[in-house]
């Protein structure tokens, strides 16, 4: 397959992409605003995802592998939306796969130098051809509220995620939109003190916000429960 550069224009569609750590509830998010402001969502591939169940059971031996199945379908999935004609929106961007955990498997000696060298080339030769998302929604919330999610949706694969490793993530993720706000805009949410799926009217700010961007009034709404799945 072939990935053209995208063109820059004035009018290329609005293009949206929702961050955050493992268990946040990026997934709702991206059905809740896909489905209210119109927009293409692109989900993060995990059901029949390869990797992921031979990873959690040993990261050491499989890190590089799923970290380069993550890099390869975001890419197709931000290529797409690169050459969209509508506006889109993405669970989780392709820049986290290498500034989250491809760093936080390497600094924890789960990818080795060579590997995590390797797949840093990679991403950046990728990412040359891909445009950058207009405004990154970032979901934040503590090690704590992170933990309970995840524990309370019961997957088998993720019961050995610590908190120590959730920990590690968050500081790589407020390190990751520092490095960023000089050159993408960010919006962040805290998600501690949200639940989308409880408490659908705590949406009505969210959507006035991004609706600025999209030139867009949004009043009203109705909250459906997701049926796509995310991991991390």
């Amino acid at each position: 397959m072939s990935f053209p550069r995208p063109e820059k224009s004035a009018n290329i569609p609005f293009f949206l992409a929702i961050a955050g750590n493992i268990g946040v509830g990026k997934t709702t998010l991206t059905t809740l605003l896909a489905e209210k402001l119109q927009l293409k969502p692109f989900f993060e591939r995990v059901i029949n995802n390869p990797y992921l169940d031979d990873f959690y059971r040993d990261m050491n031996r499989w890190s590089f592998n799923l970290q380069v199945y993550f890099l390869s379908q975001r890419f197709i999935d931000q290529s797409a939306i690169s050459a969209s004609k509508v506006p889109c929106i993405q669970d989780r961007s392709i820049y986290e796969d290498a500034e989250i955990f491809a760093y936080i498997l390497h600094k924890q000696g789960f990818m080795s130098d060579r590997d995590y060298e390797n797949y840093c080339d990679l991403f950046r030769i990728m990412t040359d051809y891909l445009r950058k998302p207009d405004l990154i929604l970032y979901l934040k919330a503590s090690t704590w509220t992170l933990i309970t999610r995840i524990r309370k949706r019961g997957r088998e694969f993720e019961k050995k995620i610590t908190i120590d490793y959730l920990h590690e993530l968050n500081e790589a993720y407020d390190r990751w939109i520092k490095s960023i706000e000089s050159t993408i805009p960010v919006m962040t949410v805290d998600a501690d003190n949200v639940d989308f799926e409880r408490n659908p009217e705590q949406m009505q700010d969210i959507y006035n916000q991004l609706a600025i961007y999209l030139g867009k009034e949004v009043s009203g709404w109705n909250i459906r429960k997701p049926n796509q799945d995310s991991s991390r």
